[in-house]
């Protein structure tokens, strides 16, 4: 895990200036790579390329980047992890190697078999850049679910740069940024920017599964190595896997085992994030097949007993014999991470679950350099509530006439959610669903607003639930979301929503948030339920193998009840929230009223002032709970302050 950074520059520079534009750049990226940096620049063909190293596998100095190909053809900086690099060297058949890197292993593969062959090869998390020196082309790569972050992008001088971050673009002397207003309109819909947009005009994430080709004087050229949509497609019109439910659990319990195998390799201590759910508990399981001694588990839990997971957290450590840590998070912690969020994030995030996260990797760092965790496995497995609503309800309701479905939304949100909510206290035990007020509102204006299960996702996913939703607003924000490719027809709805989820949410949001938080602290992240082997398991599995009894992910409760007790994990999910709405409420109130006062929003022109006003005023008396938009106001308003810019991205606002 490192940060990468370069350029292509476009007039004739000198090798100290493309040194000094390129260190300036990479500077920035210091937290990324804690334990070594360096740079490689080539003055003739203009081309600079630097790393920041943080040292995983082979801790010597014969890991260090960027590095060159043993035929000098190649030159490469990489920032991740290649996991089956080992099997790699094996079958290129060399005798000599000069250390143990997995950096020098795909430059003998690029030597041999070229950038398009090598790619499907690999088994990893990365973002590459390599400069070719017979072709004369830059080549950007980013791995097949978007683990790793790229951003790329020329600047008005024609530089091409690119980073691991946005900041590194910045360094750049030319950088002249300009807010994008269709990104800034997304992310108040999503509460994050989705790929390809980035918060500035004319900078673009490269997508997970492309890589790029640059060369002077001719434009820049994108391609796909891997396609989720095909990968998807295929596995659906392909001959269905008739694997029984025993048979089913045994491979994909040899798969994850296999995963976790390959990504407990390092020469750092390694640990895991353990959040007292399924996916989590899995990981820790198999790792402590593999590990030497009790495997290093980290959890944060939460003053409110309704958020706080940690109970559940301890007692799977201590079924498993693990070397538990955990600390609990109080609105004050909240109050005191806040401040260094528009920092870590880079751009305007807002996923509230950031919190606890850049806390767990605080956390973690303590005591290893690596941390194992579960995501990915929601939105592989179908384990999010909106999956059930997509099996269960829209069926049904999407047979019913447009008119009878405005009648019953509009009925249910003449109710206020307070009395929602008392209904919901009356019913027995586990079945008292939390917030029912919040929750009868968002069904009325998200599944009964819909007109199609596009529709549907875009809703469920969008954080601005007002009575008069702009539909093309929302489906909008889901910027290069190929949504009507072919192939979608053979999806059911609830696999149409997961393959939505992993082309939007997991890359944009889940993977954003653990990514940036972890390497914040020079921590690195793995996540062994996005190994390929196991995303094509899931596409192939029938969805009776992923809901059944009214509950998601049934395959992976069958690996993780062969190794926990049923007892331990069998609850409603609840997923990594925080007691946001609470906290605005209370510890951070005073925060949130500074950052929303009306002359502030107004200052920028971005967001609409008066209707904000309104929200803070209706969640502040407790009638409603805009917490998600709120959060999102919140977090561009402390973005924007951080990055001191008052340039308009529109005439209108975007919120």
């Amino acid at each position: 895990m490192c940060g990468i950074a370069g350029l292509l520059a476009q007039r004739v520079r000198s090798a100290t200036e493309l040194d000094h534009v390129v260190q300036a750049m990479v500077r920035t990226l210091a937290h990324r790579g804690p334990d070594d940096d360096g740079t490689w620049v080539d003055p003739e063909r203009g081309v600079a390329l630097a790393h920041r190293r943080l040292a995983i596998v082979d801790l010597s100095a014969r890991g260090h980047q960027p590095m060159v190909s043993a035929c000098a053809r190649y030159v490469l900086t990489v920032n991740g992890e290649i996991y089956n690099h080992r099997a790699l060297r094996r079958n290129l058949g060399l005798t000599m190697w000069r250390g143990e890197s997995d950096t020098e292993t795909l430059l003998a593969c690029l030597t041999r078999d070229g950038v398009e062959k090598t790619l499907p090869r690999l088994t990893g998390m990365f973002a590459i850049a390599i400069w070719d020196r017979v072709l004369q082309r830059l080549v950007l790569v980013r791995d097949r679910m978007g683990e790793k972050p790229l951003y790329w992008g020329t600047l008005p001088g024609g530089d091409l740069v690119f980073g691991s971050e946005l900041r590194a673009l910045k360094a750049h002397p030319d950088w002249d940024g300009a807010l994008d207003d269709a990104a800034v309109a997304a992310f108040m819909q999503r509460g994050a920017i989705p790929s390809p947009l980035s918060v500035w005009r004319g900078i673009a994430k490269l997508a997970p599964g492309e890589w790029l080709e640059a060369k002077r004087g001719e434009p820049v050229r994108v391609h796909r190595w891997w396609n989720l949509v095909e990968t998807a497609s295929a596995a659906r019109q392909a001959k269905p896997r008739h694997l029984d439910d025993g048979a089913a659990v045994d491979a994909l319990e040899h798969l994850v085992d296999g995963a976790v195998r390959d990504q407990m390799q390092a020469d750092v201590p390694v640990g895991a994030f353990l959040s007292g759910g399924i996916d989590s508990a899995l990981i820790v399981a198999m790792m402590t097949r593999h590990a030497a001694r009790p495997v290093r588990t980290f959890t944060i839990g939460f003053d409110d007993k309704d958020f706080d997971e940690a109970p559940h957290a301890r007692a799977i450590a201590a079924h498993l014999g693990t070397d538990h840590t955990e600390a609990i998070m109080t609105g004050a912690d909240a109050l005191a991470i806040i401040p260094d969020l528009p920092r870590v994030y880079d751009e305007p995030f807002a996923d509230a679950s950031q919190l606890p996260t850049l806390l767990l990797s605080r956390l973690a760092r303590m005591q290893v350099a690596v941390a194992l965790t579960g995501d990915g496995g929601d939105e592989l497995f179908a384990g999010y509530p909106r999956y059930l609503v997509a099996h269960r309800m829209w069926p049904h309701l999407r047979r019913l006439p447009r008119t009878v479905r405005r009648i019953a939304a509009g009925a249910i949100d003449r109710v206020r959610p307070g009395t929602w909510s008392s209904i919901g206290h009356r019913w027995p035990g586990r079945l008292a669903p939390a917030d029912l007020g919040s929750k009868m509102h968002r069904l009325a204006r998200t599944v009964l607003a819909a007109n199609s299960r596009e529709e549907m996702h875009a809703l469920l996913m969008s954080h601005r639930h007002s009575s008069r939703v702009d539909m093309a607003s929302v489906l909008g924000s889901y910027a290069g979301i190929p949504a009507g490719r072919p192939g979608h027809g053979l999806l059911s709805d609830v696999e149409f929503m997961c393959l939505m989820d992993q082309l939007s949410y997991l890359p944009d949001d889940i993977l954003v948030k653990v990514d940036r938080a972890a390497m914040s602290v020079g921590l690195e992240t793995r996540l062994p339920l996005l190994d390929q082997r196991i995303v094509e398991f899931a596409w192939q599995a029938p969805v009776h193998h992923k809901i059944r009894d009214g509950r998601g992910k049934w395959v992976l409760r069958q690996v993780l009840q062969r190794h926990v007790p049923r007892a331990l994990v069998d609850r409603p999910k609840r997923g990594f929230f925080v007691p946001l709405g609470e906290w605005l409420r209370g510890p951070l109130r005073p925060w949130a009223n500074d950052l929303l006062d009306p002359a502030l929003l107004s200052r920028h022109g971005l967001l609409d002032a008066a209707g904000i006003a309104r929200l803070w005023d209706e969640h502040v008396a407790g009638t409603r709970n805009w917490q998600y938009e709120l959060w999102d106001a919140l977090m561009f308003q402390a973005w924007w302050l951080e990055h001191g810019t008052t340039q308009r991205c529109s005439a209108h606002s975007t919120a």
